[in-house]
């Protein structure tokens, strides 16, 4: 992630005070699981009253430019919530708690993983399909 990226990436997380229901945990747990999964490169997509989205690619990925977006949503800033979505083809599921959205991931068929609060379950999960999103994306 460039300089300006992270600058804005930490700014925003620094700024980022109403959290009743511990979502910023979740987001800063799930950032830390992708910087820790070999060869990811991640970017950040703030858009204010819409979304910051953490976005995580393979290095040698060379179909799309992303495995895994991990959205902050932000449509009210005093109750964030969050949802990690991945390309279809990507992601196992296999208790069946994501939610299909077609074209919901830069226009391509999507699973999406919502947290409304910290739920260390649902946590472990996500980053158990995260891990499967990257080693799958570092084949395509």
């Amino acid at each position: 992630m460039d300089t300006l990226l992270a600058d804005q990436l930490s700014t925003f997380l620094d700024t980022w005070t109403a959290d009743p229901n511990n979502t910023k945990d979740c987001f800063s747990a799930l950032k830390a699981h992708l910087e820790g999964l070999d060869g990811i490169k991640l970017d950040f997509v703030p858009r204010p009253g819409i979304t910051f989205s953490l976005r995580a690619a393979h290095e040698n990925q060379t179909r799309r430019n992303l495995f895994a977006m991990v959205d902050v949503i932000d449509d009210d800033p005093a109750d964030r919530w969050l949802s990690v979505c991945f390309y279809n083809e990507l992601v196992d599921d296999p208790k069946d708690l994501g939610e299909e959205v077609p074209g919901g991931l830069l226009g391509e068929d999507a699973k999406c993983f919502d947290l409304y609060e910290a739920d260390d379950d649902m946590l472990q999960y996500i980053k158990e399909r995260l891990q499967t999103a990257c080693l799958t994306a570092a084949k395509e």
